[in-house]
């Protein structure tokens, strides 16, 4: 399985995951409609490989185009098989991503979200690729308590967007179930991914309104932003604020290296799983560890509590840890260096 589809792949996961694969010696097809992102990241993802291994710079293959027209998902896949690299297995992140909008543009995140993961999984039965990585999310939960995040938790989403991975998480269960003896697909339930390539060329771009802590700590750092609000202080943790399991983006990345290996090399099946460090940090320590990793002070005050935010959201990752040959390598500081590193080198993104 050497000929991947990334949709998406020009966002902050995509590319850095693209980036892996590239590495891995995988061919890659990148889809990406570039609404909510950049195409000079197939540049500077060209500019990366290419100091390691120019020939690998010929692995990678880019088609503007948006998942909710079967035309453009069904162009990379006749493309692919015509010139002999038929799509093995695709990697899914293409999809708004935004709680706040979901809720303001339901409308417009189910069409995106869900509507075009059914056109991409049309387009793959048609062309007999059965094996795929989801991209969801820790926000399928609804955990109120302190214990670690299990994959069997109860699943609640609050929001359209949790609710649009909840249903393609069902949707996808369903098309398992439909031909249980070809189908290969992994949910991998992301947690909290910050940090950048520590090469300073990949990094988190947001595009519009920033709700994310790290991005918003990198605008305070760099004097964009007078200081950082943080969203009460009278949580019940050791410090009064929310606990979040943070993990670089990098450790992200390589998780979906492995969890292609492993349905490479396993019997038709589907798995959930969580992908985080299993260790809780709050907000005042990342704010804290930032601050000592680079030398410079970050301002912040203490508004009231935001709706629908959870006290503790830790990943259990024993599941991943047993069953892929991943470990997380990168420490929070490594997170908080190469996310300065990212901003310094691109202070107004790609």
């Amino acid at each position: 399985m050497k000929n991947i589809l990334v949709t998406g792949g020009c966002g902050y996961i995509g590319s850095h995951t693209v980036l892996s694969l590239l590495e891995n010696g995988y061919f890659v097809y990148v889809l990406d409609s570039n609404v909510n992102s950049s195409p000079l990241v197939i540049k500077r993802l060209i500019e990366i490989i290419s100091q390691k291994d120019k020939g690998k710079i010929n692995n990678l293959q880019f088609l503007e185009g948006d998942i909710r027209r079967l035309e453009n998902i069904e162009s990379i896949f006749k493309t692919a098989s015509d010139n002999n690299k038929k799509i093995n297995g695709v990697i899914h992140f293409s999809g708004l991503k935004s709680i706040k909008e979901s809720i303001n543009y339901p409308l417009k995140y189910w069409e995106n979200n869900v509507v075009g993961s059914i056109n991409l999984l049309k387009m793959m039965d048609k062309y007999e690729c059965k094996t795929i990585i989801f991209s969801s999310s820790a926000t399928i939960y609804n955990n109120f308590g302190k214990e670690k995040i299990k994959e069997n938790c109860s699943i609640k989403p609050i929001n359209p967007y949790g609710r649009n991975k909840s249903t393609i998480e069902l949707f996808l269960n369903d098309i398992y179930e439909s031909d249980p003896i070809n189908w290969k697909i992994i949910n991998l339930r992301y947690f909290n991914p910050i940090g950048a390539h520590c090469s300073g060329k990949l990094g988190e771009n947001p595009i519009g309104l920033v709700n994310n802590i790290f991005p918003l700590i990198l605008k305070v750092a760099s004097k964009n932003i007078n200081q950082l609000k943080i969203f009460g202080n009278d949580w019940d943790t050791r410090d009064g604020t929310c606990i979040r399991d943070y993990i670089h983006i990098m450790d992200l990345a390589n998780g979906h290296i492995e969890a292609l290996k492993f349905l490479q090399g396993n019997n038709p099946q589907i798995l959930n799983l969580n992908i985080g460090t299993g260790s809780g940090i709050t907000v005042l320590e990342l704010i804290k560890t930032f601050e000592r990793v680079n030398n410079l002070k970050i301002p912040y005050s203490f508004v009231g509590r935001r709706k629908g935010d959870m006290e503790n959201v830790v990943a259990d990752n024993s599941k991943i840890l047993e069953i892929l040959n991943w470990v997380p390598k990168y420490s929070l500081e490594d997170m908080c260096r190469d996310g300065w590193n990212w901003h310094l080198t691109n202070p107004n993104g790609y």
